[in-house]
């Protein structure tokens, strides 16, 4: 695999998206040392996002930001995950039976992409997660819940390669405690997440296998640590684990 981009305009055209996707609406002269780049580059990658539509520049403040088309790209892409379509009925129940917060998530590397989130409207508590966004996997529930479907090799093998640091004072950055985990989550067939990648959250998550049985999805129950006790998570390990012998037994 090339660790340089070959065509390097491709490599800017992305940063640029990719900058404006974190900067919202910007001036030229900012972007520019967003980028590191000069000023004519930079308009020059500007001309050519807002010639094929996934740029716009707003014509009272000439700020650029990202247009529609990039959601309509994601948009297609999620209406092809099938598996998607199947399992979106059972996460709505799942948020209706609990009141939380659900999340499906799929495996891509060292990290989980949240491809669907449904919200609880019954509570005021927002979470902070994002279809598209990414978790690693190894200080998140849905992280563990896949591991425990790998075998000690895999689940080395992604930890040597993920970037480890202690996000909140409850991080395992330990490899030994971490395969503790992995080992309790075999047995009692759910994961959790104790505040380990955002403090005062607290999440529980089982694993979807696919079609081959290769780990790669999985469904978590996001809450507050306040409301998220030992005991509700022992209450609502049932449902989630109904969940998922649901889904599995109607795929």
């Amino acid at each position: 695999m090339e660790s340089k981009n070959p065509i390097q305009v491709a490599d800017r055209l992305f940063l640029t998206l990719e900058t404006l996707a974190s900067t919202g609406p910007v001036a030229l002269a900012d972007l520019s040392r967003e980028l590191d780049l000069n000023k004519s580059t930079t308009h020059r990658l500007l001309s050519s996002l807002i010639y094929m539509g996934y740029v716009k520049q707003d014509p009272e403040t000439q700020k650029y930001d990202l247009s529609l088309k990039i959601l309509t790209l994601s948009n297609r892409l999620l209406d092809r995950l099938d598996i998607l379509e199947s399992v979106r009925p059972y996460l709505k129940k799942l948020a209706r039976e609990t009141g939380e917060t659900v999340h499906f998530v799929q495996l891509d590397g060292q990290e989980a992409i949240y491809i669907y989130k449904e919200e609880s409207y019954q509570n005021s508590v927002r979470m902070v997660s994002k279809v598209g966004s990414r978790i690693p996997l190894y200080c998140s529930g849905v992280g563990k819940a896949m591991a425990a479907d790998m075998e000690e090799k895999q689940i080395r093998a992604i930890w040597d390669a993920s970037h480890i640091e202690k996000l909140t004072p409850h991080t395992i950055t330990d490899y030994d405690h971490f395969l503790e985990k992995i080992k309790e989550a075999q047995k009692r067939g759910y994961a959790l997440d104790d505040e380990e990648n955002e403090v005062g959250v607290r999440c529980i998550a089982v694993s979807l296998p696919d079609y081959k049985e290769r780990p790669r999805y999985a469904l978590s129950i996001s809450a507050p640590a306040t409301r998220m006790t030992d005991e509700r998570i022992e209450e609502i390990s049932h449902l989630i684990l109904n969940v998922k012998k649901e889904i599995r037994e109607n795929m």
